[in-house]
């Protein structure tokens, strides 16, 4: 991967943030650094980042918190950094949008690989313009832009989705009233999510269906059908995009 993506890494500690700044660049990526909230958001502003590796641990606001102000306000992937490795803390990480999940110690050469790989996953899907470009996708009274990745409750009120959340839907989306397994939703949401697996899966639906709830019988339109997947069941439409 040649492209001078950038990349912001969030961390206290200088000495990794120096060293993973210095090891990224020879890969093709451009590097900024922040130690806490406030100049991460400074460097948000003065930059145009491409994606964020965020510790979990930081001084003050932490990053679990972070990603999710990151998510409420754009589509950013975000890789989580963290000494803690069990599920529960797997979990959290998604819950707040994050996009793959890293554990402390690690080799660099792994992140780089996480790095493109999430690059790679979100490119994919923005190039869903060429597909879908200028148009919404429509579904009982929701609406989803794939070009700038909006989601539009029938109220009228947008509805912030993570990557993960935006290619499962878009997987659905594409694939209306077809049973789909779990493997096929990770293959079709392209490939490795998060630390994939079926329980991951199954962690994004039950956040999309959450999403999706903010409307009568929204949560419903996914259907899971037992030891088999599961079944997107609201007509999809194609509308010209305002």
């Amino acid at each position: 991967m040649t492209s001078k993506f950038q990349v912001l890494i969030v961390n206290d500690d200088e000495d990794i943030n120096r060293l993973l700044a210095d090891y990224l660049v020879p890969y093709g990526f451009v590097t900024h650094v922040a130690c806490d909230a406030d100049s991460m958001r400074r460097q948000l502003e003065r930059h145009s980042i491409d994606l964020i590796v965020m510790d979990v641990m930081l001084p003050g606001t932490d990053g679990l918190s972070l990603t999710r102000e990151v998510r409420q306000h754009s589509p950013i992937p975000v890789i989580m950094l963290t000494a803690r490795a069990d599920h529960f803390d797997r979990v959290l990480g998604l819950e707040n949008g994050a996009d793959d999940y890293v554990t402390k110690p690690f080799e660099p050469r792994e992140l780089v690989a996480r790095i493109q790989s999430v690059l790679r996953r979100a490119n994919a899907h923005s190039n869903t313009k060429g597909r879908d470009g200028g148009h919404v996708i429509c579904f009982n009274g929701w609406k989803l832009n794939p070009e700038n990745h909006s989601l539009h409750a029938p109220s009228g009120i947008t509805v912030a989705l993570s990557n993960a959340e935006f290619r499962l839907l878009c997987s659905f989306l594409h694939t209306p009233r077809r049973l789909l397994s779990r493997d096929q939703l990770i293959e079709l949401a392209h490939g490795h999510v998060a630390g994939a697996g079926e329980r991951s899966i199954d962690l994004l639906v039950s956040r999309l269906r959450q999403k999706l709830a903010g409307s009568p019988d929204g949560a419903d339109m996914i259907k899971t059908v037992r030891g088999r997947g599961y079944l997107f069941t609201a007509p999809v439409e194609r509308g010209q995009a305002a």
